[in-house]
């Protein structure tokens, strides 16, 4: 809860059936919304038993979708980390022309539809798009192959990195670099002992998060990827597949492999911000501290 001036938490003046309804909603919304649909998943993977579970993973579709979204997800990853931790230096550190424009253009794919997004490579790319016969003359095919299927990916989850980071290094601000500069330390000094080490907690944040992101992405790789079984398929296409041939144990089967991710993205997110938040309270307690004496 937040507090007032005087100290006093907002909150704590409502009375106790203002408290338990809000609190009992909230709960209860959690449950139904989150914890239920996941038990779900769990429930019907193993509802034929291990041996059912376990033999879905021996189709040679299966370990393919799971090969292909482990490869999108290990190159769009570290291109985000970084592309996030040169917009969010930029941003933080430097007053620049477009410094708005770069800020909204982050933001982009919070505000347009996966699906959109790869359509419109679809039309830069494809066959009939502006650059695919130039790419095809070369040998080069990006629609409906591993190279498409990377873009997609990068797009739909190249904000989380650099929108974590740039928050975080502004309130920093820029007094330790300089003071390591004016000591006689060069770019990559500053950067690899000063900002780095200060930023640490908020990078492995934001990578956890592109990467839960990118596991699951549907949208975008479902449009160019041509849901080829066996070859463009990743984890969620090949799930969407499996249900749709009323392959229930094997779809749940899988899902419960983003289900298990799910969980241990949100037990690290939460361990990440306890982290953040220890930095930042005693940082801010040493600059207090400073400024008193």
């Amino acid at each position: 809860m937040s507090t007032n001036t005087k100290g006093i938490k907002i909150g704590q003046q409502d009375p106790t059936w203002v408290r338990f309804l809000v609190i009992s909603i909230s709960i209860t919304f959690v449950a139904l919304m989150l914890v239920l649909p996941l038990g779900v998943v769990f429930w019907e993977a193993f509802r034929k038993g291990v041996s059912a579970y376990l033999d879905s993973f021996q189709d040679r579709n299966a370990i393919r979708a799971i090969y292909m979204t482990c490869l999108a997800a290990g190159i769009a990853v570290p291109l985000n980390l970084v592309f996030g931790i040169a917009a969010s230096w930029a941003i933080a550190k430097f007053n620049f022309r477009g410094k708005s424009l770069l800020i909204a253009l982050i933001d982009l794919p919070f505000a347009i539809s996966p699906v959109i997004s790869g359509l419109v490579y679809i039309l830069v790319f494809g066959m009939q798009g502006w650059l695919g016969k130039w790419l095809e003359g070369y040998g080069i095919q990006v629609i409906f192959a591993v190279p498409g299927i990377v873009l997609a990916t990068i797009f739909v989850t190249f904000p989380f990195v650099a929108r974590e980071l740039i928050p975080l290094m502004q309130e920093q601000g820029s007094e330790e670099e300089w003071a390591a500069i004016s000591l006689g330390a060069n770019g990559w000094q500053t950067f690899w002992r000063v900002t780095l080490p200060n930023i640490k907690w908020g990078v492995l944040y934001g990578v956890l998060l592109c990467n839960a992101r990118a596991m699951g992405e549907f949208g975008a790789v479902s449009v160019v990827s041509s849901n080829i079984r066996g070859g463009t398929n990743t984890l969620p296409l090949h799930i969407d597949a499996l249900y749709n041939d009323y392959n229930s144990v094997a779809a749940f089967a899988m899902a419960s492999i983003l289900a298990f991710l799910g969980v241990i993205t949100l037990i690290g997110k939460t361990l990440l911000e306890r982290k953040l938040q220890q930095e930042t309270s005693s940082s801010l307690e040493s600059t207090t501290t400073e400024e008193s004496k």
